[in-house]
């Protein structure tokens, strides 16, 4: 316990950052929590579609990671969730285990864009 009574485990680790991709300004918050993790990515400055994505492997003991995506608020359309699914598969390649909650606010959903975005995503470690 830190000074105060407080976790230090228990408070959340947070960074954030800004990255111009395809002449788009693009935010990106990453923040950890003591049972998930939240990612932010917009280029609205809002937060979009938010979606939970969960390792349905590790429940099933899968050695392979089998990401299930399920949008809670906005547009629940297929590129989402390809997005959401490779989000996920770097993070974990990074070493995150946790559950994640990710918010996409996106003016651009190219594959190029999610290049980007997984490219931009690795100086985000906080877990």
């Amino acid at each position: 316990m830190a000074a105060g009574g407080v976790d230090s485990n228990a408070v959340p680790q947070s960074k954030k950052g800004a990255v111009v991709i395809s002449n788009i300004h693009t935010d990106i918050v990453c923040t950890s929590f003591t049972d998930k993790l939240m990612l932010i990515i917009t280029q609205y400055q809002k937060l979009g579609t938010v979606m939970y994505v969960f390792n349905e492997a590790e429940i099933s003991g899968m050695q392979q990671p089998l990401f299930n995506t399920k949008v809670l608020i906005g547009k629940d359309e297929p590129v989402t969730h390809v997005y959401a699914r490779n989000i996920a598969l770097k993070l974990h390649q990074l070493g995150n285990t946790k559950p994640l909650l990710l918010t996409l606010a996106l003016k651009d959903d190219t594959p190029e864009m999610l290049k980007a975005i997984l490219e931009s995503i690795t100086q985000c470690k906080v877990w």
